[in-house]
């Protein structure tokens, strides 16, 4: 997620124009995911059922994550688009870093 008021929201554009369609129909897949938990709970399902639906919804955020990171290391990294190297390399170690402490 962007944060407000900052270089990485407001003056640079993603790296994943081409894929974006496809991005936004994974994201609205994984909304419905989410409902569908919400509705599983509203209903009492077992709490394992749920737990087991929670990992889908996480695995499928994870790919969406990965596929963002791939662009913007091509994109911006390699190609240069983002700004210096250097800088967009530590910006990119900071992003995976901020992934993978969740949990």
């Amino acid at each position: 997620m962007a944060q407000t008021g900052s270089t990485t929201d407001t003056a640079r554009k993603g790296g994943y124009s081409a894929t974006k369609d496809q991005l936004l129909k994974r994201m609205k897949r994984i909304e419905g995911q989410v409902r569908g938990v919400e509705g599983m709970i509203e209903a009492d399902r077992y709490c394992i059922d749920v737990l087991t639906q929670i990992s889908a919804i996480q695995a499928a955020l994870d790919k969406v994550a990965l596929g963002l990171l791939d662009e913007h290391a091509r994109h911006c990294v390699v190609e240069g688009h983002g700004g210096e190297p250097a800088e967009m390399t530590d910006e990119l170690m900071a992003a995976v870093g901020r992934l993978m402490r969740r949990g």
